[in-house]
Parts: C-alpha cells; sequence; structure tokens
C-alpha cells in the first residue's frame, strides 16, 4: 500500500503545487483566525498568523533560537524559508514531489536564502539523515499523509538532538471511546476525504499523544487549534471560483479539480466536529 500511496501523493503534489501558489501563495497549510476564529484576515496573513502563533505557543526562542531545522512535508518551501529567515537558521525540507522540492530549490535562490536551505525528495519514513541532526523538526500538516504514525513520529525523534524540539500539527478525528466511536456516517466522510487528499487515514489527538510518549519524547504541550483554523477552507472556496483559480485547475488535471470540487468535505468535517486541527510540541 505505501508505494501505491507515496506514488498518489506525489503525483498530487506534482500536479496541483503551480495551481495553489499562483493563486493562493506559497504557504500551504491552514491560517490562523484568532482563538475563536472571528479575525478577518487575508488568507496569506492567516497563514503567517499561524507560524507566528505556533512559535509562540512551542517555547521561548528569543535566547536559544533554533539553528538547524528539519521541515518535513516541506512544500513549495513555504515554512522552511520562513523559518531560516526568522532565525538566520539552516534549514532542510524534504517532500515526495520533485515538483514541489525544485521549486522550493528556485525560491531559496531567489530569496537570497540559497545558502540557509536545502531541499530533497526523500521519505519521511526513511530519513536519509543521522541520528542527533536536528534542534528542531518541524511538522505543519505532513502527518495525515504517513502510512505508519509510529515509525513516523520514531523518525522523528530519532534526528532530533537531544533537548531538541519536535513541533508536529496534522489532521485529526475527533476523540473516541469504547461508548462513543467514529460512526458509520463519520467513517464515509473521512473515507472520501482520504480518497480526495491521498490520505492512508488519520487519528485523533490523544492517539498521537500516546504515540509521541511511546516514542520517548517528553516535555509535551498537546492542543486544539480546529476552531482558530476551520474559516480557512470557506475563505478557500470562495477563491477556488476566480477566473485564474479555474484556468489553473482545468490545466492542473482531473485529480486537482476533485480536490477543488470537495473542498466542501473539510468544511463540514470542522463544522460537524470530526475534523479537528491537533497540536503537540515535545522535546527529546
Amino acid at each position: 500500500m505505501s508505494t501505491q500511496l507515496y506514488q498518489e501523493i506525489k503525483e498530487f503534489y506534482d500536479a496541483s503545487s503551480d495551481l495553489w501558489e499562483s493563486v493562493w501563495g506559497e504557504h500551504m497549510h491552514h491560517g490562523y483566525y484568532g482563538e475563536d476564529g472571528n479575525y478577518k484576515l487575508d488568507r496569506r496573513q492567516a497563514q503567517i498568523d499561524l507560524i507566528e502563533e505556533l512559535l509562540k505557543w512551542s517555547g521561548d526562542y528569543n535566547n536559544r533560537p533554533p539553528q538547524n531545522i528539519l521541515d518535513v512535508g516541506c512544500g513549495i518551501g513555504g515554512s522552511s524559508l520562513y523559518l531560516a529567515e526568522k532565525f538566520g537558521a539552516q534549514v532542510t525540507g524534504i517532500t515526495l514531489s520533485p515538483v514541489q522540492a525544485n521549486r522550493a530549490r528556485e525560491r531559496a535562490r531567489a530569496a537570497g536564502l540559497a545558502a540557509k536551505a536545502d531541499f530533497q525528495v526523500a521519505n519521511a519514513l526513511e530519513m536519509p539523515f543521522a541520528d542527533n541532526s536536528f534542534d528542531l523538526v518541524w511538522s505543519l500538516e505532513s502527518g495525515e499523509h504517513m502510512p505508519d504514525k509510529v515509525k513516523f513520529l520514531q523518525e522523528c525523534y530519532r534526528v532530533l538532538k537531544p533537548g531538541g524540539k519536535l513541533i508536529f500539527v496534522t489532521w485529526c478525528h475527533r476523540p473516541t471511546t469504547a461508548t462513543t466511536p467514529l460512526t458509520t456516517d463519520e467513517q464515509r466522510h473521512l473515507q472520501d476525504i482520504y480518497r480526495v487528499y491521498c490520505l492512508p487515514y488519520v487519528i485523533s489527538l490523544p492517539a498521537y499523544t500516546e504515540i509521541v510518549t511511546q516514542c520517548g519524547f517528553k516535555d509535551l504541550h498537546v492542543d486544539d487549534w480546529s476552531t482558530a483554523v476551520a474559516p480557512f477552507w470557506d475563505v478557500v472556496i470562495y477563491s477556488a471560483i476566480s477566473p485564474q483559480a479555474v484556468i489553473g485547475l482545468l490545466k492542473a488535471g482531473w485529480k486537482t479539480i476533485e480536490a477543488a470540487l470537495s473542498l466542501r468535505l473539510m468544511s463540514e468535517g470542522y463544522r460537524r466536529d470530526l475534523i479537528r486541527f491537533g497540536l503537540i510540541t515535545a522535546t527529546k
């Protein structure tokens, strides 16, 4: 399954990344709209605010800024280059998409950050890095693509230096118990999301917390920002009807068109409290 999944993810992002950048910009992740989700912000500013809010939430970097950062699921380098410039850090980004990696390198050169940023095509379950290599592992909305959540977080732990920090943000489903399992309708909704966005499955934030603890991480800080980010999908849906977006969709092909037509799955998932936006930060 993994080989087929990786190929699907690669093809999806190879086809859609140019469109996303041309219409929506370099940051391929949610935006932050305030704790109650009611800030009225430009979508790109909301995405930058998400990065800043995550950094604020996860710790104090004033006295000890990270100097060697790994961005897992780097896209076209949005977060990578932002962090490299903010901290003056060396940043390595990995993605399954050669198109994304090439575009990230181009953007690094254009920003004068080529010496600070390296982008590679690599599998996050078998990272090509030595143990204890990074003092920050940043994973912003890539965990949902991982077919083995345990192996992924074990790899994050392995490549972190002792004392290094993990900032892990991912799509989740609502917490479940023996008496409140996912309903048949909820499972069907999730399956539609998996199919459209090339996801193997998602799990709950409590399940992730258990995995992170089992991997050996300590000083865990966990939160759910679903309310703060949920408006993002309605903003994207609205922008998808622009002429520029429609033309780009036609060029990108059916899989990207299908994803655009299915944006409501995520919006409705938040509304019905099925989709959750989970955050974990911890140290090695």
